[in-house]
């Protein structure tokens, strides 16, 4: 069955190569829809375009659906081209003519928009919800291992020291800037597309007001056009907000990755959390943190592969938005998968004691040296000139006690701060 059904059959072919993955993208929408269903029946009847009745009629048969399409073993016959053909099929069979009245007053358009705009609140909301809890975590296992040094770096070489909790405290913080990308994407999605029709309103007296309290929308997407010329953008919004997420997640493998190596040795896991080798009996791999590091990298390509979907598009509705659905519903799948990964096994992370004490190690300290000689009164570039010569002849000595206090270094973590910051943004 088709919405657009005119009484004649496409080739097989059409057919199939338009309807796409549709269905299987479309079992995530289905609840969605039911919703956007209810709440558009009600406004006809407030409106008056169908009796209170008949509202009553259609509102109990779709709160059945709602449960129906809630199952796991829900699936969309192959002669429904999607979700939304499917749910008017299932009416119209119960409640006959009323079942097609459904569609007075909007298209499949902004149906699918409507749907699309309440997933991606879900999805988001889930989302930030993993963030926070990972951000969590790793303040949690910063102030654990506050007191633990490890070298930092500059170009790969080793610069000054660095803590375990410095490290993780930062991806913390780190997160709380995704979250802020995160929100913007949720209040893209937080208006309401429902009444735009194809992008063009419509002549029936509906009530876009009363759709949007009904569905939980902050804000109407006024402009009709706007609301169709919003897809896309959206999707690309979404996409941006992913790939930031994806690019801390990203950086915190591959520096897991490095520190866990034998040549760095700083942490460790579990072997349950690692993989073998089939020649070699000693290994124990990353994989799970590779695979972190790929995927994320992969979702960092994603809103580049919207533009090109989308750039040359007009203004209007263009079926080249279906293939958005393969990208944005994966990567939210891929994006939850990696935050609960890192979670899992970042909780399980050991940290070895007294990484720094080694001669190799030593020029770390070497600031230190610096900015002793400055507290003595030597000017800051002689003091760095008598350190540098020491380093030459062989006769510095590292003083490797040290007194970091300034916000933000590894004698002061603000991990309580970082943790406002973020509950101001959540609240």
């Amino acid at each position: 069955m088709k919405l657009w059904n005119k009484g004649y059959e496409i080739d097989q072919w059409v057919e199939k190569f338009t309807v796409g993955d549709d269905r299987k993208y479309d079992k995530k929408l289905a609840p969605y829809d039911v919703k956007g269903n209810i709440a558009h029946a009600a406004m006809l009847a407030k409106v008056g375009l169908i009796s209170d009745a008949e509202y009553e009629l259609l509102e109990e048969e779709l709160q059945k659906l709602l449960l129906t399409v809630s199952e796991k073993d829900f699936e969309i016959p192959e002669n429904f081209e999607d979700i939304h053909s499917y749910i008017e099929y299932l009416l119209t069979e119960k409640l006959g003519d009323l079942g097609k009245r459904i569609h007075t007053g909007r298209s499949r358009n902004d149906q699918v928009l409507v749907d699309l705009h309440l997933f991606y609140k879900e999805e988001l909301k889930e989302i930030k919800a993993l963030c926070i809890a990972l951000s969590d975590l790793l303040l949690q296992k910063a102030n654990e291992h506050k007191d633990k040094l490890i070298p930092g770096y500059t170009h790969l070489q080793v610069a000054m020291p660095s803590s375990i909790g410095l490290w993780l405290s930062a991806y913390g913080e780190l997160l709380i800037d995704d979250l802020l990308m995160l929100d913007a994407a949720y209040k893209c999605c937080d208006q309401n597309p429902l009444g735009s029709a194809a992008g063009y309103g419509s002549s029936f007296p509906i009530d876009r007001d009363f759709t949007t309290q009904l569905l939980g929308f902050g804000h109407l997407k006024y402009s009709s056009a706007a609301s169709q010329m919003g897809r896309g953008k959206t999707e690309k919004n979404i996409a941006h907000a992913l790939s930031c997420i994806g690019a801390t997640l990203a950086k915190l493998s591959q520096d897991v990755i490095l520190y866990m190596c034998q040549n760095f040795g700083f942490i460790s896991f579990p072997d349950q959390l690692t993989t073998g080798s089939s020649i070699m009996p000693h290994k124990k791999n990353p994989d799970v943190f590779e695979l972190v590091r790929a995927k994320c990298n992969k979702l960092q390509a994603l809103p580049q592969e919207i533009t090109n979907i989308c750039n040359n598009l007009n203004s209007g509705y263009h079926r080249d938005f279906q293939i958005l659905k393969e990208g944005i519903f994966e990567a939210f799948e891929e994006i939850k998968d990696c935050l609960n990964a890192s979670s899992i096994t970042l909780e399980a992370m050991e940290v070895k004691e007294d990484v720094l004490n080694t001669s190799m190690y030593d020029n770390l300290f070497t600031v230190e040296a610096v900015n002793a000689l400055v507290l003595e009164g030597i000017p800051f570039r002689e003091a760095y000139q008598q350190i540098g010569e020491a380093l030459k002849e062989g006769s510095y000595v590292p003083n490797k006690n040290l007194k970091h206090s300034h916000k933000g270094s590894i004698g002061n973590l603000c991990t309580v701060e970082i943790g406002n910051k973020r509950k101001e943004l959540i609240d």
